[in-house]
């Protein structure tokens, strides 16, 4: 497998301005997905040397649309928030419904509306519960000349992977708990199936 490299690297205000990024491309991902790393450089006087990552894959309902339905939205939200401030890096991984396809997702939402979890209802669909692949986001750091990180996650798996492609995970930091009406029974899912470490009130 081939080693990635920076293909090219744009600054953009982003949050109407407010904040400033870059956007970094990459060359050598023989799958063809334009997967993006966003740089912060960090606003904090006291910045920890060990860039604080997010892995954060695509979704399309939640990132844009403000979907209810899960916690996407608000954990960018979040991630641009705290790594801003801390300096780091976003890596957003072109693998929308935990890499089923956004199509396959609005299937498993139907199945979900039927009573099936959110796991349950990619089996239905004879499709992985969890398809993606987070060798590509150590592959990404590698390019970017980082081996050791802060993971801004809850789930285990993301670390796991990573620690798999010779990343150190220094640290995990805990996102916030996004919970409501609409997502808990998915969060839930999430802690029971996959152990992501959620707590509810």
């Amino acid at each position: 497998m081939d080693q990635l490299t920076v293909k090219r690297r744009v600054v953009i205000p982003v949050r109407a301005g407010d904040v400033t990024a870059e956007f970094i491309s990459f060359n050598g991902d023989e799958t063809g997905k334009e997967h993006i790393a966003i740089s912060f450089d960090g606003t904090s006087e006291q910045k920890n040397e060990v860039p604080l990552v997010r892995l954060h894959s695509e979704c399309l309902t939640g990132d844009v649309f403000g979907s209810g339905r899960c916690d996407c939205g608000e954990q960018l939200d979040e991630a641009i928030d705290r790594i801003n401030e801390e300096g780091g890096y976003i890596l957003y991984l072109r693998q929308e419904g935990r890499g089923i396809g956004l199509y396959a997702k609005l299937e498993a939402y139907a199945l979900q509306d039927q009573g099936y979890d959110t796991y349950e209802a990619n089996e239905m669909l004879h499709l992985p519960d969890d398809g993606r692949d987070f060798g590509i986001a150590a592959r990404m750091l590698k390019a970017l000349g980082v081996n050791k990180v802060r993971l801004l996650t809850n789930n285990p798996d993301k670390a796991a992977q990573l620690t798999e492609n010779e990343i150190d995970v220094s640290e995990l930091v805990p996102t916030a708990v996004h919970v409501n009406q609409h997502n808990r029974q998915y969060l839930e899912a999430k802690a029971r199936r996959k152990q992501h470490t959620l707590k509810f009130d």
